[in-house]
């Protein structure tokens, strides 16, 4: 169905004539920014620390999970440590470090707390203690007194990196300074507040952990470390240490202070906080507000992303024109805590009718009918059920039989399962996602919302109040400008065939005795239609700048994560794929595209693809693209990698690509992300190609 929404204009106006305006995920800094009501557990936690001098060291953790406001709680805690005697505080942010820099960073961020008098003279210690660098150090500390205190713990740090013993002996030597440091002052306190501990690298925090307890383990010190406690147990980043490494860890945290997830009151005293913030406070009434409240989990952090993208789409999305706000609300819910299934519903999802709502209501009607006791004849009556022909219907659509009467109706449900999103059983035994589904069904309207969401909306489009600059051509590295597609290669006699002999993207380009092609760059370009080099010829196997791009107006990528790697992908509607391939040709990859086994095994036979794409379905064929690489694999035609990119990843798919070495992804992010980690093991199996020796001559005659 076509559905015209009304356009023009910001889907929900502005309350009260307030400015829209997005939350900051910013960490509070100051008291009076306190909306949670950490205050108070802030306010105790400082003076605990304070009373607690004659303990040190000691390591403290913050312990909660993402988004729920360690770093606030920690910033509260320093805030209020700040105003009292005695007591300094050092800030490290453990996620800017990796691996051996954490532990030289940790450390150095200590000792520059210390007073420069201090730092003066344990250099002068470590100095004379030094038999054979005695001379050089002896400048060192004649200088000592130019530097500033950063200078001063690099001159500390680089002698106690002279070799084992120097790294031995730094313990005892910060203890000393740590005294000192103290003075008179016996109960002078440090705290370093140590955050983002656990979306760190194992080696990180292992390198965190060994400064923690084997260097800055001295008296006067306490360390208070943001951090998931469970995220570095043994299940989490540290799964794989050794049972000795696993009992070290067990001694860095002396003890921990879990926060507590705040009451619904609370929540929904912030929740009131952000939509003020946001400018929506109008706009959310208390049902909204309880659905923030309770399907965000009480996490912070996701009820700032929730408005934020609330007042994103309702600013920006035309498709919430004329719609209740509580459809954004939830349709928002679904994009956050249910992602693959938002992206079915859409995108195109190979559903029937290409509508995965009515696919997913349908089957979970479908399965109640095949698992409830109830008996058939009362099942008849009630709406919750499907009907005898409506549950043969549904296995049709999948080439299944239903069950007849009396048969086990849980085996043909498992069997209909195969064919269906891999999560749709999961989903139906969610309580809270079909209920959030169903509030979204019964809002006004909302078939051709959901038609909206997979086609998108018209936007009105406003006329520039400028004169937009006439691009100048586009020139190359030599300085020429490039020729038009279907030109003579620069440099090379007239009539030589381009690498790409498909039509010319631009009117007239290929009109003998146009002009030159001015080329606008990538960011202002319409996409370029994708096609077959004929006879075989692979773009980028040329001379440099032909190709990479269907022509030779070739740009330098951003990124050279797949520089040189060959792709084949195999799609019958490949204009679906442009923003994909555009973009691993962007990183650098050599792309062709084509559209059935016949395009594919002609370009095989030219250049061995370094990795194979293929769709699945083509046409009404729900198995193509499985059956050509089953078909290539048995014959030899093509052994190397490959992955399947479909819009439904079925258990059944899953299973018949695994079978061939290919999985199934669903997204463009996905699809990338894979490529680049495969890369360094496509070049190496290329490498060991083409450095086996070649087969021994044939006796035979020549072909």
């Amino acid at each position: 169905m076509a559905a015209q929404p009304p356009t023009g204009g910001a889907a929900f106006a502005p309350v009260a004539g307030a400015a829209l305006a997005l939350v900051n995920d910013e960490p509070v800094t100051a008291p009076g920014d306190d909306v949670l009501g950490s205050g108070r557990a802030a306010t105790q936690l400082a003076q605990l620390l304070c009373a607690s001098r004659a303990s040190t060291p000691f390591t403290l953790a913050v312990d909660a999970g993402w988004g729920m406001g360690k770093s606030s709680l920690m910033r509260l805690v320093d805030a209020r440590l700040r105003a009292e005697p005695d007591v300094d505080t050092v800030w490290y942010n453990a996620w800017t470090s990796t691996g051996a820099d954490a532990l030289e960073g940790l450390v150095k961020s200590v000792l520059v707390r210390f007073e420069r008098r201090t730092l003066k003279r344990a250099l002068s210690r470590v100095t004379r203690g030094r038999t054979v660098v005695r001379g050089a150090r002896a400048v060192t500390t004649a200088l000592g007194g130019a530097l500033g205190a950063a200078g001063l713990v690099d001159e500390l740090w680089t002698s106690w990196d002279a070799g084992p013993e120097s790294r031995n002996a730094m313990r005892e030597e910060i203890q000393s300074m740590a005294q000192d440091w103290a003075g008179r002052r016996p109960r002078r306190l440090l705290v370093v507040f140590i955050d983002d501990l656990d979306r760190c690298h194992d080696e990180t925090v292992l390198a965190v952990c060994e400064a923690l307890k084997v260097y800055l383990d001295v008296p006067g010190l306490v360390f208070v470390v943001g951090c998931d406690r469970s995220a570095l147990g043994p299940s989490g980043l540290l799964r794989d240490l050794s049972p000795a490494g696993s009992a070290f860890m067990e001694k860095i945290f002396q003890t921990s202070y879990r926060i507590p997830v705040a009451d619904n009151e609370g929540v929904g005293r912030y929740v009131e906080w952000c939509a003020r913030t946001a400018g929506i406070e109008g706009m959310l009434d208390d049902g909204l507000k309880n659905v923030l409240v309770e399907r965000s989990g009480r996490n912070p952090r996701r009820i700032k992303r929730l408005v934020n993208g609330f007042v994103l789409e309702a600013t920006l999305n035309p498709v919430w024109s004329g719609f209740p706000r509580e459809s954004v609300i939830r349709t928002l819910l679904l994009q956050y805590f249910y992602p693959e299934f938002y992206r079915m519903m859409t995108g195109a999802a190979g559903a029937p009718g290409e509508d995965v709502v009515q696919e997913f209501t349908t089957y979970r009607r479908v399965r109640r009918t095949l698992l409830s006791p109830v008996p058939p004849a009362e099942q008849e009556a009630a709406p919750e059920f499907a009907s005898y022909t409506q549950v043969g219907d549904f296995f049709a659509q999948y080439d299944l039989y239903p069950p007849a009467p009396g048969q086990d109706g849980a085996a043909a449900l498992e069997q209909l399962e195969r064919r269906l999103p891999i999560g749709f059983p999961e989903h139906a035994d969610d309580q809270e996602f079909t209920t959030l589904l169903g509030e979204l069904l019964r809002v006004p309207d909302a078939e051709r919302l959901l038609v909206l969401l997979r086609e998108g909306a018209p936007t009105a489009v406003e006329e520039p109040d400028y004169e937009p600059p006439v691009p100048l051509p586009y020139q190359d590295g030599t300085g020429a400008v490039p020729r038009a597609r279907g030109a003579a290669p620069r440099g090379g006699p007239q009539g030589t065939p381009a690498p790409y002999a498909s039509p010319p993207p631009y009117p007239g380009s290929g009109t003998p005795g146009a002009a030159p092609q001015q080329f606008v760059p990538p960011a202002q370009s319409q996409p370029l239609p994708q096609a077959v080099p004929p006879q075989g010829a692979y773009p980028g196997s040329g001379p440099p700048g032909d190709g990479d791009y269907g022509g030779d107006h070739a740009w330098p990528p951003p990124s050279l994560a797949l520089n040189g790697m060959r792709i084949l992908w195999v799609d019958d509607e490949p204009e679906n794929n442009t923003d994909h391939v555009r973009r691993l040709r962007r990183e650098g990859a050599r792309v062709t595209t084509v559209r059935d086994r016949a395009e594919a095994e002609r370009e095989m036979a030219v250049a061995r693809p370094d990795l194979l794409i293929s769709d699945i379905t083509r046409g009404s064929d729900r198995s193509a693209g499985l059956d050509d690489l089953r078909h290539w694999r048995d014959s030899g035609a093509y052994t190397g990698s490959a992955v399947f990119f479909a819009s439904r990843v079925t258990p059944e798919r899953r299973d018949a690509a695994a079978e061939m070495g290919a999985p199934v992804l669903a997204g463009g992010d996905l699809l990338l992300q894979y490529v680049e980690e495969m890369a360094p093991s496509l070049r190496a199996a290329r490498a060991a190609e083409s450095s086996a020796p070649a087969p021994p001559p044939s006796d035979g005659p020549p072909g």
